[in-house]
């Protein structure tokens, strides 16, 4: 049983976190991060590959892989959907000129190959995220997901590294981070919410190197590595604020950490 002292740190973290994810979570946020990526398309496939796609290539400067999924855009002429579904073999050359980082045509036309299979099959990639017998878990939907994509017999074992998966004890980031895009939905106009299957209380904070750093700060993890276990701690820790939406607080976390890294010591509440 918290005491009265254990208490109050909570509420003033909690109110300190609520006024920052009201401060982030608008549409100002939106063009200098990889989800203005997704939000230059209204059909539903475009904004899941495209998201999907932004969401992995989501390291290094903001600006670059925004810049990068642009370009991107511009091969399959501007219309992903429409080119996963009806490009003929020889479209596919203008695409080995991508590359960002490790991210090279190999994995670019695995990828390709990838939606033409899903999307011949299924409305929606969040059929690709559900178990079988339809009870979504995150260990079982992200791992289910990882083996569902590196499924096809063309599967390169380069691309794996691209997709992470609970079982690699991997905070899977990106996949958490492409899942809060789709599930989360609220009147603010960031997050797309066009996922209903997967609910927002069902999601796992994005943990990255700027939220694992602040949550520490704060005292909202005690795990001393940076593992999928260590997200669930986080995302457990932040359903004490809000057990319906927790991974609102990426805002406030992953906002803190890149907009005020160089004063967070006076920003943070004293705890």
């Amino acid at each position: 049983m918290p005491n009265s002292s254990e208490l109050s740190k909570a509420t003033q973290i909690k109110e300190f976190l609520d006024a920052k994810v009201e401060q982030y979570n608008r549409p100002d946020f939106i063009k200098n991060d990889p989800i203005s990526i997704p939000h230059l398309f209204s059909k539903k496939q475009d904004i899941e590959i495209m998201g999907f796609w932004a969401a992995t290539l989501a390291w290094g400067q903001r600006v670059t892989i925004i810049n990068k999924c642009k370009e991107l855009i511009a091969l399959m002429d501007g219309a992903p959907y429409d080119f996963i579904i009806n490009h003929e073999e020889p479209d596919l050359a203008r695409l080995l000129k991508f590359k960002h980082r490790t991210f090279n045509d190999i994995d670019t036309l695995y990828f390709i190959s990838f939606f033409t299979h899903h999307y011949s099959n299924h409305e929606s990639l969040e059929d690709a995220f559900i178990p079988p017998d339809g009870n979504y878990s995150p260990f079982r939907g992200l791992g289910g997901f990882r083996s569902y994509f590196f499924s096809l017999d063309d599967s390169p074992h380069r691309t794996k590294k691209h997709v992470s998966s609970p079982s690699q004890k991997s905070t899977c980031k990106r996949l958490n981070m492409f899942l809060r895009w789709m599930v989360r939905k609220d009147n603010n106009g960031v997050d797309f919410g066009i996922w209903h299957r997967i609910k927002p209380a069902d999601l796992i904070m994005p943990c990255d190197l700027h939220v694992d750093r602040v949550a520490r700060k704060l005292n909202l993890i005690s795990r001393k590595q940076t593992d999928w276990q260590t997200a669930v701690e986080l995302t457990e820790r932040l359903k004490d604020f809000d057990p319906k939406d927790p991974v609102k607080y990426d805002f406030a976390l992953f906002g803190l950490g890149i907009e005020e890294r160089w004063g967070l010591e006076g920003i943070l509440p004293k705890i």
